[in-house]
């Protein structure tokens, strides 16, 4: 999550240490509850100041405002901030301890920037292909599209403006059966979670919305006998079925909208005057 390490991310320079105050006694987890704090060292919230009646265009600005009544605290973008994602990727390096030892694998790799769309996952997807994305410096699979994704982040950032772009996930070495049917779904459940990321406007599970574009004959992954375990030939269904996983790698992507500050002047209303304003 640390910003600051490339041109390509953000240029505020922040640590991301945690400082752990319960849950973790000489390096393994005790058994209380996991409390970690995590300061934010690069701040200026005095920035904010002149934007407390001029909501930003694309942040929750507006929506914080009319939901409080003008009283949320926004410095920094309050609890809508990008920060916020740094406690998460602190849990969930805990959670794939947890995992690995049950021999389950999660790994991601930058899916898409703008037009530009990096090799999917392979179906027989594994930790080897996870450890070596994750040590590269831009996380994808094809590295000839990599360098045009960088291309595609600066000129953006040249044209003080931004791209969105689509991270593909899978896990691997699940077992069958977990999950429920409907509301309790392995789908709905890591649904909820990665709504939870600030900036993501969509998810989609295995073939996606692509399905919509395929006949039944197409998308049904047919079962199949592997060393005497039930397989399918195909992985449209993302490793899920009914809610509930096949025993497959589970496969998700999600869309993560143009970062919104940038540094175009852009439309707003004063909510003081009720005028519009830059």
């Amino acid at each position: 999550r640390k910003p600051g390490k490339s041109p390509l991310s953000t240029a505020r320079r922040e640590g991301d240490i945690p400082e752990f105050l319960s849950g973790l006694e000489n390096g393994v987890t005790c058994g209380s509850p996991l409390c970690a704090v995590i300061q934010n060292s690069d701040q200026h919230s005095g920035d904010y100041k002149a934007l407390e009646q001029k909501p930003r265009p694309g942040h929750a600005d507006y929506t914080a405002w009319v939901k409080w009544g003008g009283q949320a605290d926004m410095r920094g973008g309050g609890h809508f901030s990008g920060r916020l994602t740094a406690p998460l990727c602190l849990a969930g390096g805990i959670a794939k301890q947890i995992l690995a030892r049950r021999g389950i694998f999660v790994g991601a790799h930058l899916h898409g920037v703008g037009e530009l769309t990096d090799l999917p996952f392979p179906e027989d997807v594994g930790p080897e292909l996870f450890r070596e994305v994750a040590a590269k410096p831009f996380p994808v699979i094809d590295d000839g599209v990599g360098e045009r994704m960088q291309g595609a982040i600066l000129r953006a950032k040249e044209e003080l403006d931004s791209v969105g772009g689509v991270i593909e996930c899978a896990a691997t070495g699940l077992p069958p059966g977990l999950g429920d049917p409907m509301f309790d779904g392995v789908e709905n459940r890591l649904a909820a979670a990665l709504f939870g990321i600030p900036a993501v406007k969509g998810v989609e599970f295995g073939a996606g919305f692509s399905v919509a574009k395929l006949s039944g004959s197409e998308d049904n992954d047919p079962f199949l006998l592997k060393d005497g375990e039930v397989v399918t030939g195909s992985n449209h269904a993302g490793g899920i079925l009914g809610g509930i996983t096949t025993g497959m790698p589970l496969t998700l992507r999600v869309a993560v909208k143009p970062t919104p500050s940038i540094g175009r002047p852009q439309l707003t209303v004063d909510l003081g005057t009720m005028e519009e304003t830059e």
